[in-house]
């Protein structure tokens, strides 16, 4: 069963296109990694500063290999100083149809 979660970063003050970049990097990487089904980042509308991120994996084993890559480590570490609350918030989903 596929393995679905969405992830909410608001960049600090100034620290938008910092972040921006950060997330194009690393989903070149996560886009390759063998599991990854989706992985797409948006901007609200509303307020750029908020970043939304959409990440299908093919299952919970690739989920689990997603979460042990070197650049999710250190993505997660670099943007500490960058996002309100040090890092993102994350929320898994269930499929409904």
């Amino acid at each position: 069963m596929p393995k679905t979660l969405y992830a909410t970063l608001k960049a600090l003050p100034g620290r938008r296109e910092t972040l921006r970049g950060l997330l194009t990097a690393l989903a070149k990487d996560v886009r390759a990694e063998p599991g990854c089904e989706r992985f797409k980042v948006y901007t609200l509308a509303s307020d750029p500063d908020l970043f939304h991120v959409e990440e299908t994996y093919r299952d919970d084993a690739a989920f689990a290999a997603h979460m042990a890559t070197e650049h999710g480590k250190v993505f997660n570490q670099t943007i500490t100083p960058l996002v309100e609350g040090g890092g993102s918030e994350v929320v898994f989903l269930d499929a409904v149809i």
